[in-house]
């Protein structure tokens, strides 16, 4: 260990600039020699402690010379390693990253080119902020929804309006509201625009945050769609659920709507039904002053353990909901009875069968109508049976002043244009039936949905 010592004195002396590096190997050799003593106190414990003793012990054998090319290879590893170090980060510091400015002033220019574009397609007077591309339920493919500044030309002056253009063909306008007590005054700005089901019915509606004068308040426009085809889809402004909003939310925009009709929560993602039937109630509670007091109950429609809600004014008009997976579902949507005829709605607890009972002139013609939730959440016909109670001579399905006697005396039903028997009729019976009726208030309803 003596000489082992006299060579790193001598490397010091003649390689000044590796004195780092020396004491590096110093420190080693001293590890080694406490090693050393370490093993004459306690004998091998396995090959690999075995093996590394004899590494050490050839390496004290080594001379001065080849101890220099050792550290000497040490050296320029070192020095390698370091050059690399240092072109990493140099090549990391020249890659740099646009700063907040430079992002800034891109995406200034990105909305300078797309403003020029939405003007040229639309028209100058068309707020190219709130002109957006989307994708609602009411129609195939995406339209553009495109508001449009009040303008004064040869022809006078126009409102504040809206329209959803398609391939350059207006589908429909969409008329301003202006609540009453800001009658007259200037439009100042469309602030913020939102697209998503707002009723749970499954069309998208529209939000809009506006601002006449100093005041900015909500409008929610409810869509309505049809799949059949028979009538254009249209949109239509909810005047006491867009005051309401208005004056009781915290905050005026998107956000506070969200907050205030659904606790920020929106349609598919509902923690558990009872979050998501009391954000339904909360919106008829916001809407019954138009619509009258509203009355609730939960049933178990079909067969899993998850009640149905029943949100209905009886006597007037039922409607039905379901919840599965954070998305409520609606099946019945102001469904009327209690006049033309229309007894009301009877379902089989459990069974996934609802039966109605619809008459017409008076109670000769009677139409016995079953319906089932399908896998895709919708009220689905499962069977219509017409049967007439007198002798329809004419075939033409009226009861003509001829035919008036023959009632009561008569009586054959059809489905989809079919004579069928009354055995055929009873078939479609799901066993024991019971009125759906809305028994709880609010107040009821939300005890049982904690």
């Amino acid at each position: 260990m003596l000489r082992k010592r006299c060579c790193k004195y001598n490397g010091f002396k003649k390689i000044g600039l590796w004195i780092c590096i020396m004491s590096a190997a110093g420190m080693l050799a001293a590890c080694g020699q406490a090693q050393e003593l370490s093993t004459e106190k306690k004998a091998p414990q396995s090959v690999e402690r075995e093996e590394s003793e004899t590494n050490e012990s050839e390496e004290e054998e080594l001379g001065e010379k080849e101890l220099e090319e050792q550290e000497s290879q040490t050296f320029e590893i070192f020095a390698e390693e370091n050059l690399e170090k240092e072109s990493e980060e140099n090549s990391v510091n020249t890659d740099k990253k646009p700063t907040d400015k430079e992002d800034a002033v891109k995406k200034e220019a990105d909305a300078v080119v797309r403003a020029d574009a939405m003007r040229e397609k639309f028209g100058e007077n068309c707020i190219v902020d709130q002109t957006f591309e989307v994708g609602l339920s009411e129609y195939q493919g995406k339209v553009y929804f495109v508001p449009f500044m009040p303008s004064e030309s040869g022809s006078g002056s126009s409102d504040f309006q809206m329209q959803l253009i398609q391939d350059g063909k207006i589908l429909t306008e969409i008329m301003a509201y202006i609540p009453k007590n800001l009658a007259g005054t200037a439009f100042g700005s469309l602030d913020a625009v939102s697209f998503y089901d707002v009723n749970y019915d499954g069309n998208t509606d529209i939000v809009l945050i506006e601002t006449y004068g100093n005041t900015s308040f909500a409008v929610i426009y409810y869509g309505y769609g049809d799949s059949t085809g028979e009538y254009e889809p249209y949109f239509v402004v909810q005047e006491t659920l867009s005051e309401a909003v208005s004056s009781q939310a915290e905050q005026i925009s998107i956000s506070g709507v969200r907050s205030f009709l659904a606790d920020g929560k929106k349609n598919g993602k509902f923690s558990s039904y009872q979050e998501a039937y009391l954000a339904v109630s909360t919106l008829y509670e916001v809407e019954r002053a138009s619509e009258g007091e509203y009355r609730y109950n939960l049933i178990y429609f079909d067969e899993d353990e998850i009640p149905e809600l029943v949100v209905g004014n009886n006597g007037y008009y039922m409607s039905l909901y379901t919840y599965q997976d954070g998305t409520v579902y609606t099946l019945m949507d102001h469904w009327g009875y209690g006049a033309m005829g229309n007894a009301g709605y009877e379902y089989a607890p459990k069974k996934n069968n609802l039966r109605n009972y619809n008459t017409d002139y008076a109670g000769a013609m009677l139409y016995t109508t079953y319906e089932k939730v399908s896998e895709q959440h919708t009220m689905d016909m499962v069977a219509q049976i017409q049967t007439y109670n007198w002798d329809d001579v004419n075939e033409n399905g009226i009861l003509d002043e001829e035919e008036q006697g023959s009632v009561g005396r008569y009586s054959v039903s059809y489905i989809d244009g079919r004579e069928v028997t009354a055995e055929e009729c009873v078939a479609y019976d799901a066993g024991e039936y019971e009125y759906i009726e809305a028994a709880m208030t609010l107040e009821m309803l939300q005890e049982r949905l904690k």
